[in-house]
């Protein structure tokens, strides 16, 4: 299953690579060369079809769980002072996603949507540490009666130009939907309370949807 961003991308990518296919074939006398140009803008398909795939996810829905918004391995985890919305020192978990892994965001926690906003920005690599302040992003805020408030920030990296979040303010949302999508390469910050109990370590991967990221007591 395919993602919806991705279908325009994939129908255009599909009329390019029939085209080129018909054109290698057809001017490429060389054995070798036209086997090898072929094998290469297939691959190339593969791999936007390998972007924009949507992989189902077994949420088990707990009011006490954050659970990870991406695919991707742990980059950041470290208290910090939020200074956009909450003006506190907040733990910061951060996820980077590599443009291999799945790039759909979703909501860690349900709730309802106190905070949604669209910074443009530079297009620093994601895991650059002013990356979160200067690049590309948008910042939301979802909040419960377990864990209060949470933000998490979509950032765009070097290879990203096009961030798409669905939240709204006073949606309401329930975890592990789908909440938006970043193509080619990005990371995920998530900012918890800080009596949060997290439950991952650095380098660790996890899976948007499923892996617990922090616990509240």
């Amino acid at each position: 299953m395919f993602h919806k961003e991705g279908h325009k991308i994939i129908f255009i990518s599909l009329l390019i690579v029939v085209g080129l296919f018909f054109l290698i074939d057809g001017l490429v006398s060389i054995e070798w060369l036209r086997k090898t140009l072929l094998i290469v803008v297939l691959i190339f398909f593969i791999l936007i079809l390998q972007f924009f795939r949507n992989p189902k996810r077994h949420t088990h829905a707990n009011e006490q769980h954050a659970i990870s918004p991406v695919d991707g391995k742990v980059v950041v985890i470290e208290e910090v002072f939020e200074k956009e919305v909450f003006n506190e020192k907040r733990i910061q978990v951060s996820v980077f996603m590599s443009p291999l892994n799945v790039h759909v965001t979703r909501y860690p926690i349900s709730g309802k949507v106190s905070y949604s906003k669209y910074h443009p920005g530079k297009y620093l690599v994601a895991w650059h540490p002013k990356a979160s302040e200067e690049n590309e992003r948008t910042t939301v805020v979802v909040e419960n009666s377990s864990f209060g408030r949470i933000l998490y920030r979509q950032i765009a990296g070097a290879l990203a130009k096009r961030i798409v979040n669905y939240a709204k303010q006073d949606m309401q949302v329930y975890q592990g939907e789908d909440s938006g999508f970043i193509k080619f390469g990005s990371r995920v910050d998530l900012f918890l309370p800080l009596n949060a109990n997290i439950k991952v370590e650095l380098n660790q991967k996890v899976r948007g949807g499923e892996s617990i990221i922090a616990e509240m007591s």
